[in-house]
């Protein structure tokens, strides 16, 4: 199962992944509701139903109360628990699942918790877990306690399309059918080419973030984007990335990630197994262009 990624130092932060992963996992897999009631504010709660859409129009107030929200939550457990997993539900749960970004001003707080890639079934089939929610907490009493959130939605907003003047795939680009989240070739225009240095799971303090390759995958990412918007890019203006990775048998995990990153048409790509420092098992690096 995933570790805080958070050191028990910086406790709001800590708490809230544990109450919003490990408590809610385990929550949700026993279809235990008493376990995570008082983790609750009922008066003003509301929860916003994005449908994984990218249209915000299209989102619903799908329950304007917490005990609506309840007895969805309940069916869905109870629904969860009827499947027949390759896997231990919790564990699956805990390897989809990747909370890295928590904002808190003051007693407020804004979670980003994202779910990444498949959980197989017994039947030959999977269960899809690509979306987002936000959470939104305030802290009550000294204790963190959610007030609302906005779930299902996409991992990949395409209402914005990527820069044209950027990268264009050639019309006759092709490539095999089982090819990964990646454009074969890219004409990219004259413009002031911006690379990055290969980014990894660390944060500010210089400490390795997530024992999972999806959570250092997720960070990674993160990352890579906070780096080029210092210098006016964003991953919709990379036209190249290197992956380095400790071990190239977890590559469709990573993957399951990665896509959900980059708009078509993605970025040329290369990957190679590589010993890498520490504890990290991704590291990634760029290159962008803008006019």
């Amino acid at each position: 199962m995933s570790k805080n990624p958070f050191s028990p130092k910086d406790a709001d932060r800590h708490y809230l992944w544990e109450m919003l992963v490990s408590r809610d996992i385990r929550a949700f897999v026993t279809r235990d509701w008493a376990m995570i009631e008082d983790d609750f504010v009922a008066e003003g709660f509301i929860g916003i139903d994005a449908g994984k859409q990218s249209d915000v129009d299209q989102w619903k107030l799908k329950y304007p109360n917490l005990e609506s929200y309840k007895s969805e939550w309940l069916a869905q457990a109870e629904e969860f628990a009827q499947i027949h997993l390759l896997e231990d539900g919790e564990e699956a749960l805990h390897r989809v699942t990747v909370l890295q970004n928590i904002e808190i001003q003051s007693d407020f707080a804004l979670l980003h918790k994202k779910l990444f890639g498949s959980i197989e079934k017994k039947d030959g089939g999977n269960v899809k877990t690509e979306w987002q929610t936000l959470y939104r907490c305030k802290k009550a009493d000294g204790i963190w306690k959610i007030i609302g959130f906005t779930g299902y939605i996409p991992l990949l907003f395409t209402a914005e399309s990527p820069r044209e003047f950027g990268k264009k795939l050639p019309e006759n680009a092709n490539q095999h059918r089982t090819a990964g989240p990646y454009a074969p070739v890219l004409e990219v225009n004259p413009g002031k080419l911006v690379v990055i240095s290969g980014q990894a799971a660390i944060d500010k303090e210089g400490n390795v973030v997530g024992n999972t390759i999806e959570d250092q995958t997720a960070y990674t990412l993160d990352n890579c984007a906070q780096q080029l918007a210092t210098a006016g890019c964003t991953l919709q203006d990379v036209f190249k990335v290197n992956v380095y990775m400790r071990d190239l048998k977890q590559w469709p995990r990573f993957n399951e990630v990665y896509q959900h990153y980059f708009q078509e048409p993605k970025p040329v790509r290369t990957a190679v197994e590589s010993g890498l420092l520490l504890t990290l098992l991704v590291e990634i690096e760029m290159w962008a262009v803008k006019s």
